[in-house]
């Protein structure tokens, strides 16, 4: 059983949304919900609130198919950030200059399932690189 939940142009940078994100890559689902509720940054609000929306995602699928669902037994199987549109803005400097200001975005995407085995296995591979 597998859920997704994904977040599109997230007003947070990818590299601020990433630190967060990789905090709670391969940890059980409900774990993961309560290192984000406490998580300083300022990303982990938005994250705490995609990986509840995974977790309903997987209820739900596991009440269409008539499955049994357990949130206990739901892992992180996969969780990334990629980069959204960049909004271009300026900011007038002296003697009629200007400087850019990048309004960067966020697509937050996270997977979370019941396969113990595809968690570890990917942890494997990350350690072996």
């Amino acid at each position: 059983m597998e859920a997704k939940a994904q977040a599109r142009f997230v007003r947070v940078t990818p590299q601020k949304a990433r630190r967060v994100v990789d905090v709670i890559r391969g940890r059980r689902a409900l774990e993961a919900v309560d290192v984000l509720r406490y998580a300083p940054q300022g990303a982990a609000e938005t994250v705490r609130k995609i990986v509840d929306s995974a977790i309903a995602n997987a209820r739900y699928s596991a009440d269409e198919l008539g499955e049994r669902f357990n949130e206990d037994d739901l892992f992180i199987q996969a969780a990334y950030v990629d980069e959204g549109p960049t909004m271009k803005r300026i900011q007038p400097r002296a003697q009629g200059r200007a400087n850019r200001i990048l309004k960067r975005t966020s697509h937050i995407t996270v997977i979370v399932g019941d396969d113990v085995a595809a968690v570890k296995n990917k942890a494997k591979k990350r350690r072996t690189r």
